[in-house]
């Protein structure tokens, strides 16, 4: 029977990207979004049949709860949990309204720690899961204007070598990716000729090239707690 892998976020952007990857690698999909259509459309696009989709806002502890306990009755244990979900409200502090601030942390840092931790009770029936986190190169760096949303990657960080160290000795491996600029709907405003300076490799990268990144760290067996950074590289400059 293939690996069952649930993709939070997995509707969009690097979520869509990597739900693509992992069924054309033979993975069952859970795909998770907070909009129902969208998570039934890429279901409808991913090879083979097998998929499905489930409608959850993950800052929200009784759907997440509920959405996993359904994944597990619907499709057994889980083998990967992939957190693409986030969403990402640009301003300086001064002018960023405390319910931005709370829907950030909420949506980017306790959504995660709530899908991990429904995922888990089914991933310690499973030999070899792995968990990968979608972070951020500015979670790391920080940068002017997302003090909010870099706080909320930056908390990923640490909640990623955490988890890991929590879970290695039952063979569950976690490990962080950091992407840069992206092309995805959360970028899509930005003008890659300003940005060009800030990328030594003189362009975005394209969800799939995450893809590949999370697919590695899901498949390798002897990494854990650990951030990789896709960026083009971006922090040799920054």
């Amino acid at each position: 029977m293939s690996r069952l892998a649930v993709v939070c976020g997995g509707s969009r952007g690097i979520g869509r990207a990597v739900s693509r990857l992992l069924a054309a690698q033979g993975c069952r999909l859970a795909v998770v979004s907070r909009n129902q259509d969208a998570a039934r459309a890429t279901v409808a696009s991913l090879d083979g049949d097998d998929h499905v989709a489930f409608s959850c806002d993950v800052s929200k502890e009784p759907e997440v709860q509920k959405t996993f306990d359904s994944i597990q009755k619907l499709c057994g244990n889980i083998s990967f949990l992939v957190n693409a979900a986030g969403i990402n409200r640009d301003a300086l502090l001064l002018r960023t309204k405390p319910e931005d601030m709370v829907a950030l942390l909420h949506t980017n840092l306790l959504g995660t720690a709530l899908t991990c931790r429904a995922a888990l009770r089914s991933m310690l029936h499973t030999q070899g899961a792995a968990i990968v986190n979608i972070g951020s190169v500015v979670g790391l760096k920080g940068n002017a204007g997302q003090c909010l949303y870099s706080a909320s990657k930056a908390g990923l960080e640490g909640f990623t070598r955490s988890l890991a160290k929590e879970v290695a000795s039952r063979n569950i491996r976690v490990n962080l990716v950091a992407p840069g600029f992206i092309r995805t709907d959360m970028t899509a405003e930005l003008k890659e000729e300003d940005r060009m300076r800030s990328i030594p490799l003189g362009r975005f990268g394209e969800p799939e090239e995450v893809a590949q990144v999370v697919l590695f760290l899901l498949k390798t067996s002897y990494i854990t707690g650990q951030v990789l950074v896709v960026d083009g590289g971006m922090q040799l400059v920054m």
